[in-house]
Formats: structure tokens, C-alpha cells, sequence
């Protein structure tokens, strides 16, 4: 049966609108980033989610073509849209998020975890949270360019970007945070406070593929 063309332009509104909605999740995870500490996140918690819905959003019809290849019948994808309603509310679903989210929202919502920042440093706390949270939401748009980067086109795209992801934050961001924690502990260990705790940090940071591999090891 031949699928009416107003649900067939929805469809390909729905894939039009992947990455901007991508985007919007990305900014959800940036806040319940902040929301679990900044520096630490739960497992399973919001941040997880909103990032593994990202991630989802771009493979999406990566992740339908999986379906397709198990002989389930998948809504088509790509060409135009005919509607010119259709086609209006994806062009103004897009500006929205290029114009206002990307453009004007986020910078603000960056700036309100600057402001806590200051205030959790005014009432005694760590800022680093905050500060974390902040450079986290400046860098949706690039992160999300990245994660594009990481689409293999294969069928398995999905946990292919999430093996990806892991790679990124094992070989680059771990390294960095590192090398944070040594310097706060040469900090603290100048103003005679407890600094052991960083440099475990930071060693714990540099072994966290060899700990991994290890286990991997032991299971095989």
C-alpha cells in the first residue's frame, strides 16, 4: 500500500531535522551535566541519556537501515519534500536552532554557569563544576561536528560512534584532565594542603585504557 505523501514528507522532515534536534540534546546534556556535578556524571543518569539520544539523531538513518537490512520495512529516506507546510517547518525548526539556540541561548546558558561558578567560589565550594559545565555548553556546536566525523555509514554507525566517543575521552580529554590534576596537585601541596588525592587522580586518568584493556583481558 502506497503511503499517503503528507506521511511520507513527515518522515523526511523527521530526517531533516536529526541534527538540529541533535543540537537541543546536547544542550539538555550540557545542563544535567552541571546539574550531576560538572565534574562527575551518574551512571544512567540524564547526561548519558541526552548524549546517547545525540548520538542516536545523527546515526538515525544508519540505525533504521539496520532494521531494513533484518527485512523490516523502513520509511524512505532522503529527496525533497513536497509540501510546501512541510518544508516551511523544517526551515523554521532549523533557524531556530541555528539563530537562537546555537547563536544566543547557549553563550547565556554558558554565562549562568560562569555567575554559579563565582557563587559556589564565594560560598566555599569548588568552581570547577560549573566552569566544566559552561566550556561543555560553548562546545555543543563542535562537539556535534565531531560526532558527525565519527558517522562510519555502516549499519552498526551507532555504538561505531560511541566506541569513538570512548576513544576521544580515554586518548585526548583523559590525558588533559591528567595533566589539571597534576598541576592542582603542585598547587595544593605549595599551600601544604592535601595533594595525594590529585595525583592518584591523575594517574588513575593516564591508566584508564590499560585498566580497561586489562579487564578485557581477564574476561577473554
Amino acid at each position: 500500500m502506497t503511503l499517503p505523501q503528507i506521511l511520507v514528507d513527515l518522515m523526511k522532515l523527521l530526517f531533516d531535522m536529526a541534527v538540529p534536534v541533535a543540537i537541543c540534546t546536547m544542550v539538555l546534556a550540557g545542563m544535567a551535566l552541571r546539574q550531576e556535578g560538572g565534574v562527575n556524571f551518574e551512571t544512567g543518569g540524564r547526561f548519558q541519556r541526552w548524549a546517547l539520544w545525540s548520538v542516536i539523531m545523527l546515526t538515525l538513518p544508519q540505525f533504521l537501515s539496520w532494521f531494513a537490512a533484518q527485512g523490516i520495512s523502513m520509511p524512505p529516506q532522503g529527496g525533497n519534500i513536497s509540501s510546501a507546510w512541510v518544508n516551511s517547518v523544517e526551515t523554521s525548526f532549523t533557524g531556530f536552532v541555528s539563530n537562537v539556540v546555537v547563536v544566543r541561548l547557549i553563550p547565556v546558558l554558558a554565562a549562568f554557569c560562569i555567575l554559579k561558578a563565582a557563587l559556589d567560589a564565594a560560598e566555599g565550594h569548588s568552581p570547577l563544576g560549573s566552569i566544566i559545565g559552561g566550556i561543555f555548553l560553548l562546545s555543543v556546536s563542535g562537539t556535534v561536528q565531531l560526532m558527525q566525523s565519527w558517522n562510519s555509514g555502516s549499519t552498526f554507525a551507532t555504538t561505531d560512534m560511541l566506541t569513538s566517543a570512548w576513544n576521544f575521552l580515554a586518548g585526548t580529554i583523559l590525558p588533559e584532565a591528567a595533566g589539571l590534576a597534576v598541576a592542582g596537585a603542585i598547587f595544593n601541596y605549595a599551600r601544604h594542603r592535601p595533594f595525594m588525592p590529585l595525583v592518584a587522580s591523575g594517574l588513575a586518568f593516564l591508566s584508564v585504557s590499560g585498566i580497561w584493556k586489562l579487564i578485557q583481558a581477564m574476561v577473554g
